[in-house]
Order: structure tokens, then C-alpha cells, then sequence
């Protein structure tokens, strides 16, 4: 009986030990808030939020060239930074990255673009890949896109409000909208088209 004692004890110990144990290298370079989880066509990996992570399609020039010409685009058009967040996050023509695709729909959103405050209040809602959800810039995104006369946007919103209050609201939210999630994420137009001559406005 004595000797089962010690041994318990001894595991204990060395239980203890281990918890107090220094981090290990690895541990100590463990992502911090300055890095986010990014997950595209060469799997997963934490990366700085301000890398560039998007590596294009190299293997195709005329897509490369489509690209190039859309980024320029999206530098000054709204509309064209919502196609361009839009295609990445399909996958569209492009590498899919959500997180460039994320930055492309604030741009837009942050210009006016009624339709990627709208895709960012649900993105940010539903949640998106490595992304998890928050309601609080769903509403704010939301509430941006109503001012500017979105119904859907509207008609969300008090979604994102209860999802706000707590986790079992917001996971009844995500749940509801989950089926209807999917129309827009795959079906919804662009704004621009590529023509003989390059970039135009439908």
C-alpha cells in the first residue's frame, strides 16, 4: 500500500514538472496576433496579417494578365475591388485567398460598394474558412449597407444584433442561414466582364 503511495506521488511530481517545464522553441514563436491563419492551394500555414500572400496563376499569362489589369482596377473602382475580393474568395480565374479576398471586399465596402458591405456583414456573420465568425462587425458592416438601402442587408440585421447578445444566439443565427448561404456565394454577378479590349462595366 505504501509503495502504491510513492508511485502516485512520484507521477504526480512529475506531472507538476512538466507543467512547469521552460516553452520550447516552437512555443515561443507561436503565432502571435500579428499573424493570421491563411489557407489557400498549398495548404495551411500562419502568415503576417500584411504579407501578400496571393501568388497568382503563373502557369496561365492571359489569367495573370486579366489579374493584373482587375488589381489596377480595384486600386480606385469599388466595383472592381468587390469582383476581385469576390473571385478570390471562389477561386475564380485566381488562387483562392480569403484573407486578400477579405481585404478587396473592405476596400470596396470602405468605397461605398453596397453589395460587398452586404457579402462582409454575412461573411463576418456565417464566418468564412479560418475566419471565424463576429457578430459586432457584422452588425457594423450590416448597418452600413442598410443606410445605404440594401434590403438584404436590412433584413439581417437584427440577426447580427441577437447574434451579439451570446454564442447559443449566434450559432442559431449561423444555422438558419446556413442553406441560403451558398446563392450568394456562388451565384452572385460581377460587376466587370473581360472583352477583346480589356476590363468593361456591364
Amino acid at each position: 500500500m505504501r509503495a502504491a503511495h510513492i508511485t502516485l506521488w512520484l507521477a504526480a511530481l512529475s506531472l507538476a514538472g512538466c507543467a512547469t517545464q521552460k516553452q520550447t522553441p516552437e512555443e515561443q514563436t507561436a503565432p502571435s496576433q500579428a499573424t493570421v491563419r491563411i489557407c489557400d492551394s498549398s495548404g495551411c500555414s500562419d502568415r503576417s496579417r500584411n504579407s501578400a500572400t496571393f501568388q497568382g496563376t503563373p502557369a496561365d499569362p492571359e489569367a495573370e494578365r486579366r489579374l493584373q489589369a482587375l488589381t489596377s482596377l480595384a486600386e480606385n473602382d469599388p466595383k472592381a475591388a468587390y469582383d476581385l475580393g469576390l473571385r478570390l474568395l471562389r477561386g475564380d480565374g485566381v488562387d483562392r485567398n480569403s484573407y486578400q479576398a477579405i481585404q478587396w471586399m473592405r476596400k470596396a465596402g470602405d468605397g461605398g460598394n453596397t453589395d460587398a458591405q452586404f457579402a462582409l456583414g454575412r461573411l463576418y456573420l456565417m464566418g468564412f474558412e479560418e475566419m471565424g465568425s463576429d457578430p459586432q462587425e457584422a452588425e457594423a458592416w450590416l448597418t452600413r449597407a442598410a443606410a445605404n438601402g440594401h434590403k438584404g442587408a436590412r433584413a439581417l440585421l437584427p440577426d447580427a444584433q441577437a447574434a451579439k447578445t451570446d454564442e447559443q444566439a449566434a450559432y442559431r443565427v449561423r444555422e438558419r442561414h446556413r442553406t441560403s448561404w451558398g446563392t450568394w456565394y456562388r451565384s452572385h454577378p460581377y460587376y466587370w466582364s473581360w472583352g477583346t479590349r480589356g476590363w468593361y462595366l456591364r
